[in-house]
């Protein structure tokens, strides 16, 4: 099985990031929905949306939500959550969305806090971006919250250790073959663990190219959570946001 796969199912992922900050992801998205100026009952998918803290938000700020996600313990913690405006379902990213899952098409795709970039395969990442094309009405949005893969390279710290809930974590990051990969290893109940993530630093461009191909246009970089201004050099994040072009 792939990393993501059993990872993300773990308790010692929520453990290990239990501690982000709530605050700042709620900010970055009333932001963000401010500048799309999506009308309220728009029809928006949180793509690999995890525990649902986004996609509860977003319901709570109006939106009709459709949180996805490969793993079934997190979208069986989300289940709680639901409403008539707000669902939750187990779906692979790279498989389609439009007509298996949806009954009609969603305005706005949000993909966000780096959750693309997985695969090894460039195939699987064209699945991602043409699934989304597919679910998506002519000029909806797609929001892909991305790293900016010069500012990692400037930036790697090569080894820290972090402690929650009286667990170790010796976490060891390193760029080999065009991918950031993190080792986290730790020790619970006498028993060692060691898992590991690998992400791949896709360029400005590649990403570009990827959503031209399947009938989107960028029309906006963002370099931060507080959509400030995208700088190659400096810019934490490499938010892009996509119009999908009309067809005819």
């Amino acid at each position: 099985m792939a990393w993501f796969e059993t990872w993300f199912d773990t308790p010692y992922y929520h453990i290990l990031y239990k501690d982000r900050d709530f605050a700042e992801a709620e900010n970055f998205i009333s932001l963000l929905i401010k500048y799309l100026a999506l009308p309220k009952d728009s029809k928006i998918i949180d793509l690999a949306c995890g525990k649902g803290r986004h996609s509860v938000f977003l319901n709570q700020l109006g939106y009709e939500v459709l949180g996805l996600d490969l793993s079934k313990e997190s979208i069986l913690n989300n289940k709680k959550f639901e409403n008539s405006t707000l669902k939750f379902k187990v779906h692979d990213m790279r498989k389609e969305i439009f007509p298996e899952i949806l009954n009609e098409k969603s305005d706005a795709v949000f993909n966000l806090f780096t959750s693309f970039g997985y695969f090894e395969n460039e195939v699987d990442d064209q699945k991602v971006f043409q699934s989304i094309s597919n679910c998506l009405n002519d000029e909806g949005y797609f929001v892909l919250d991305f790293l900016n893969a010069k500012w990692v390279e400037k930036t790697l710290v090569k080894e820290a250790r972090k402690t929650k809930e009286g667990i170790d974590f010796l976490i060891k990051k390193k760029i080999e073959d065009q991918h950031i990969i993190k080792d986290i290893s730790f020790t619970d109940k006498g028993q060692k663990y060691d898992y590991f993530e690998k992400v791949k630093l896709h360029t400005l461009e590649e990403i570009e190219n990827y959503g031209a191909e399947f009938g989107f246009e960028r029309v906006k970089i963002f370099g931060d959570y507080k959509l400030g201004d995208f700088d190659l050099d400096h810019s934490p994040r490499c938010i892009s946001v996509f119009r999908k072009k009309q067809q005819y």
